[in-house]
């Protein structure tokens, strides 16, 4: 039996290490491994999301899982594809933080169509305990764990416990997210590629640059498998052409490279009775697209994001007093506390901190006509 005194020291190792400045890979695998000695699990996976959609970015297992890699991209179908109360966008958009199935189905798991036919028959798992991690309004990621046959499913206390460590582990992931923005991306920018998925959820069709950033958007997770964001996007369309979500199936995602990437999915039209095709597009990502996520992995306040913005834009600070209705001095203390959370000591470092390598280079480049740097 896990006693209090080691619950509250699991507690306080995660809010550590996610104050610790560590990468997403790091956080993740220390907090997984202090995890385990609260809630004791038999395999595990982490998914990172992007908080506007709530679609995966990317997976990475433990336990059990690792090194197991047959039926990813199934789970992509799964988890994205089909409507069940627990998968993670659902508990997202629910505002839960934690469930446990077989608690959530009065002791029938057989009830999930997910733990009937996928978590029992190909890994043998009877329960699984998820957790969200969401800071405020935004959700990052979501936590799986499972127990095997004979196991003691997750009860009611181990899932309370895990609700309180919501908003540390999304701490951790979305600082995470900013501690890997180091480098100058390796991969040269390249116009958008296209991947044909058919209706079995084979790719059929490639066009030229497409597997190497199907190769990036992965090659950073333990997942194993190269294409489970792909299926995931794959399933999420089907829905949407459906009618059964009115969320575009698109995300914003930084590769392995450096390099971020935005990707989205679209339903094909019938055409010579092949039905069921989806056509996913990569390409680089444009500032705007990437600016919103960045600053809010800053964890900024709303004024602080307003101020942000016009930073970015080059206003001086009196012009923001203005526009904010505020003294230029209620300005200077808003940029100290966004320095000091985005971890810069001035404008010049905070706007390279945004745009990162990849963009810095180009911001006077003039601009495509879909809005990319030239």
């Amino acid at each position: 039996m896990t006693t209090a005194l080691t619950l509250e020291r699991v507690r306080r190792d995660v809010d550590v290490l996610a104050h610790a400045g560590l990468n997403i890979d790091e956080f993740v695998g220390e907090a997984m491994a202090s995890l385990g000695r609260a809630v004791p699990f038999t395999g595990a996976c982490v998914a990172t999301v992007d908080p506007n959609t709530l679609l995966l970015t990317g997976a990475r297992k433990y336990g059990s899982l690792l090194g197991q890699n047959n039926h990813d991209d199934e789970w992509g179908l799964v988890e994205y594809g089909t409507v069940e109360e627990s998968s993670f966008r659902q508990l997202a958009l629910r505002g839960v933080n934690a469930i446990g199935i077989h608690e959530l189905t009065g002791g029938k798991p057989g009830l999930s169509p997910r733990m009937t036919d996928f978590m029992a028959p190909h890994f043998d798992f009877r329960d699984e305990a998820r957790l969200i991690v969401r800071d405020g309004a935004q959700v990052w990621g979501g936590f799986a764990l499972f127990r095997g046959k004979g196991e003691t499913p997750f009860d009611a206390a181990e899932i309370d416990y895990l609700a309180t460590l919501s908003q540390s582990m999304a701490l951790g992931i979305r600082t995470g997210l900013l501690a890997t923005i180091v480098a100058e991306p390796q991969t040269a920018p390249s116009g958008p590629c296209v991947i044909i998925v058919d209706s079995r959820d084979q790719m059929i069709q490639m066009s030229a640059g497409a597997q190497e950033r199907v190769d990036d958007l992965t090659a950073g997770n333990n997942s194993g498998a190269v294409t489970s964001v792909i299926t995931s996007l794959v399933g999420a369309a089907r829905r949407y052409g459906r009618g059964e979500t009115d969320v575009p199936p698109r995300l914003r995602v930084r590769g392995a490279s450096g390099m971020w990437l935005f990707v989205h999915a679209s339903p094909l039209s019938a055409a010579d009775g092949r039905v069921g095709e989806v056509v996913v597009t990569i390409e680089e990502a444009r500032p705007p697209e990437i600016v919103p996520l960045v600053v809010a992995a800053f964890g900024l306040t709303a004024r602080e994001r307003d101020v942000t913005q016009m930073v970015l834009q080059g206003i001086a600070t009196k012009d923001i007093a203005a526009t904010l209705h505020v003294s230029a001095y209620t300005v200077q203390d808003h940029l100290k506390s966004i320095f000091d959370k985005a971890g810069v000591r001035s404008r010049r470092e905070l706007i390279a901190r945004v745009y990162f390598d990849q963009y810095a280079p180009r911001l006077n480049d003039p601009l495509t006509p879909s809005g990319s740097l030239a």
